[in-house]
C-alpha cells in the first residue's frame, strides 16, 4: 500500500522466469513491451538461493555516470530522476522482471500484485504531492486511476464499510465504539488536520542530503512554512513542534482513552510503517491523515494492477536515456582508492561507475556486497544491531466469480484480537481483490485476490528448513490458514477453496530466496522518538543507500522519497532548483 501497507522497497532480486510468489508455476509474463529478456535456466542451489545464468552479455557501454543497484521503487525514482538530469545511469537488475516486491507477475491469465495495493496520492501535484506523485510528474508520466473511497473492516466489534473523508467515519464510530469514541476521534482530526500544512510545507523533491537544502528547501519554502505557523496559531505552532516525535505522544497529550480509537490508531500507524504509534514520526502519520480525511479525499487504484506503477517509472528512465538490464546480478561492489568505482556482475562482468554507485538493497544486503575490512567498525555495528520487523506470508488466488457479490470491494482488513496488539503474529490479514476495480487483472469471470499478513510473520519458524521437505510444506499448510479463513470470511459462502485455478503461499523464505530481503524481513524496525533511520551516504565515498533502511523509511512515499534525496545529492543546486521550477513546486 502507497499510504499503508505492504510496501517492501524491492532490491536487486536473484532471477528467475518465475515471480517470487509462483514457484509452482512458470510465469507467463506480457510486459515485453517495456523490456526486453531473454531466456534463462535456473538451478535450486543447496542453500536455497537461485543460481541463475547471467545474460551472456551486458546492453551498451559497461559504464555509466552513475549505477543504481536494483529496480525497486526507490532505486527506480532515483535513476529516473537522475537521466530527467540529464546522467548517464543504469539500473541493475537480478530478476527478469523491474519493481521488486512492487511488481506484477501472471500465471493463467491471473495478474498478481505482488506487495502494494494500497495506493492515494498518485493523482496529486504541486507542492503538497506524494512524493511518487512528483517524481512522475518529474517524468512526465501520468498513472491512470480508479478512485474509490471505502475498505471492508472485520474487528472483533463487529464488521463495517469504512469510509475514508471527513464525515462517513464518525457514523461508524457512533455505530461500533460509541458516542465517546466520536467525540475523541473529533478532537483528533480538529488537532492534527491544521498541522498537516506544516507536515507537507517542505515539498518531497526539494530535499538533498547536502547544504543544498538551505538553497532548495529552506529558503525557498520559507514563506509557505512561516504562513503555515501564523495560520496555525500559538497552540497549532506548538504542536507542530511535535512532528519529529513519536504520534503516540500527540495522542496522549489529548488524552484519548476510548480503546477503539486507540486500537485504529495503532493499525493505521502499522499498516504504514510496520509500527505502532509509539514509534512512527507524527509527521507520517498526519500526512497520511490529511490524505484520508479531508474532504474530498480518495483512494486510487493504477489502472491495469501496481505494475503499471513500475511501468511508468521505466518508461521515465527510458524516455531520458537512463538504461535498465535485467537478470544482471550484482556480485559486489568494487571498492579502489577507497571510493566505489563500480560493480562486479556475476558473469564476472566489470561495470564502471563515474560518479557514483547507489545501493536500493537493504543496508544489511548492501554490507554483504562489500569487503567488511572498508567499513568503519561503528558503522557496521550500527547497521547489524538495527532491529528489524518480522517477514510476511502471503496467499495469492484465481477464482471463478460465479457466486462472490457483485458488490465486493476491493480491500478487506480483518483484525482477530485487539488485545494481542496490531504488531502480534497472525493477527491481522489483509486482502485485496484488484480486480474489482480493475477487471483485465483477471480472465473473464473471474477474480485475482492477494492476502497477506503484514510483516508479522517470525522468520524464526521458518529459518533452517528445507523448502522441499514435508516440514516445510506442512508448516506452510498450518501457518497460511489464518489467510483462507480471513478470505473465506470476505468473500463470503459462495468462495470455495477448492474451485480455485491457482493458490500460491508465499513464506518468509520466499521473501529471503526471491527478493534477497535479509531474514525476509518488511525493513528496519526504528522507533521514532528512539533512533533515527540511516542516512543516504556511507563511510565509503561515492557510496549511497536508498530504500527501506534509510531515511525516511517504509513505505511508497517513504522509498520515492528516499530514491529522490540521493538522485538531487547527485547534481548541483542549480540542476535541482531548474527542475523544481519546471514542474511547478
Amino acid at each position: 500500500m502507497t499510504t499503508t501497507s505492504s510496501m517492501l522497497p524491492s532490491y536487486n532480486h536473484h532471477s528467475t522466469h518465475q515471480s517470487p510468489f509462483s514457484s509452482a508455476f512458470k510465469s507467463s509474463v506480457h510486459r515485453t513491451s517495456v523490456l526486453t529478456r531473454s531466456s534463462n535456466a535456473q538451478d535450486p542451489s543447496s542453500n536455497g538461493s537461485l543460481l541463475v545464468k547471467d545474460k551472456p552479455s551486458f546492453p551498451g557501454k559497461p559504464e555509466a555516470d552513475v549505477i543504481v543497484i536494483g529496480s525497486g521503487i526507490g532505486g527506480l525514482c532515483c535513476a529516473g530522476l537522475l537521466a530527467r538530469y540529464q546522467q548517464d545511469v543504469i539500473v541493475l537488475e537480478s530478476h527478469d522482471l523491474p519493481g521488486g516486491a512492487a511488481h506484477s507477475f501472471d500465471i493463467k491469465g491471473y495478474k498478481f500484485d505482488s506487495g502494494p495495493s494500497l495506493f492515494s496520492g498518485l493523482q496529486s501535484r504541486g507542492p503538497q504531492a506524494n512524493p511518487l506523485a512528483q517524481v512522475l510528474d518529474a517524468l512526465g508520466e501520468s498513472l491512470p486511476c480508479v478512485n474509490y473511497d471505502s475498505w471492508m473492516v472485520y474487528v472483533p466489534e463487529g464488521e463495517f464499510l469504512s469510509h475514508i473523508g471527513p464525515t462517513q467515519f464518525f457514523k461508524d464510530l457512533e455505530k461500533y465504539a460509541g458516542h465517546k469514541a466520536v467525540q475523541e476521534w473529533k478532537k483528533l482530526l480538529d488537532t492534527i488536520l491544521p498541522l498537516s500544512s506544516a507536515a507537507m510545507a517542505l515539498p518531497p523533491l526539494s530535499i538533498r542530503g547536502d547544504l543544498g537544502v538551505i538553497s532548495t528547501a529552506a529558503a525557498r519554502y520559507a514563506p509557505s512554512l512561516l504562513k503555515s505557523f501564523v495560520q496555525m496559531g500559538p497552540r497549532g505552532a506548538f504542536g507542530a513542534t511535535k512532528l519529529l516525535r513519536p504520534f503516540s505522544e500527540i495522542v496522549d497529550s489529548l488524552e484519548l482513552k476510548d480503546p477503539f480509537v486507540r486500537n485504529w490508531v495503532d493499525l493505521l500507524a502499522f499498516l504504514l510503517a510496520g509500527v505502532k504509534s509509539n514509534g512512527i514520526l507524527s509527521a507520517e502519520m498526519i500526512y497520511m491523515f490529511a490524505e484520508w480525511y479531508k474532504p474530498g479525499s480518495s483512494l486510487e487504484y493504477p489502472c491495469h494492477g501496481s505494475g503499471a506503477v513500475v511501468d511508468a517509472l521505466v518508461r521515465g528512465l527510458q524516455k531520458f536515456g537512463g538504461r535498465i538490464s535485467l537478470r544482471s546480478h550484482v556480485e559486489k561492489i568494487v571498492i579502489k582508492h577507497d571510493r566505489a568505482t563500480g560493480v562486479k556482475l556475476r558473469s564476472g562482468q566489470f561495470v564502471r561507475a563515474r560518479k557514483a554507485v547507489v545501493s536500493n538493497a537493504s543496508m544489511w544486503d548492501t554490507l554483504n556486497l562489500l569487503p567488511k575490512e572498508v567499513l568503519p567498525q561503528p558503522y557496521l555495528d550500527r547497521i547489524n544491531k538495527m532491529p528489524q520487523c518480522e517477514s510476511f506470508l502471503h496467499l495469492h488466488l484465481g477464482f471463478d466469480s460465479d457466486g462472490i457479490d457483485d458488490a465486493l470491494g476491493i480491500h478487506h482488513i480483518v483484525v482477530n484480537d485487539w488485545d494481542r496488539g496490531v504488531d502480534a503474529d497472525q493477527n491481522v490479514v489483509l486482502i485485496s481483490v484488484p480486480s474489482v476495480l480493475s477487471p483485465d487483472l483477471a480472465p473473464p469471470g473471474k477474480h485475482v485476490l492477494h492476502a497477506y499478513t503484514p510483516g508479522t510473520e517470525p522468520y524464526k519458524l521458518w529459518e533452517g528448513l528445507d523448502r522441499r521437505s514435508i516440514k516445510y510444506k506442512q508448516l506452510k499448510a498450518e501457518r497460511s490458514e489464518v489467510l483462507w479463513k480471513a478470505v473465506e470470511r470476505a468473500l463470503g459462502s459462495g468462495f470455495s477453496r477448492e474451485k480455485c485455478e491457482v493458490k500460491l503461499v508465499g513464506t518468509p523464505l520466499t521473501h529471503q530466496r526471491f527478493l534477497r530481503r535479509n531474514r525476509g524481513t518488511y525493513g528496519p524496525a526504528i522507533q521514532a522518538g528512539k533512533d533515527t533511520f540511516p542516512g543516504h551516504s556511507t563511510p565509503i565515498p561515492q557510496l549511497y543507500c536508498c530504500g527501506d533502511s534509510t531515511f525516511p523509511g517504509i513505505g511508497v512515499p517513504a522509498v520515492a522519497a528516499s530514491g529522490s534525496i540521493v538522485a538531487n545529492s547527485l547534481v548541483s543546486v542549480s540542476q535541482h532548483s531548474q527542475l523544481l521550477d519546471a514542474i511547478g513546486i
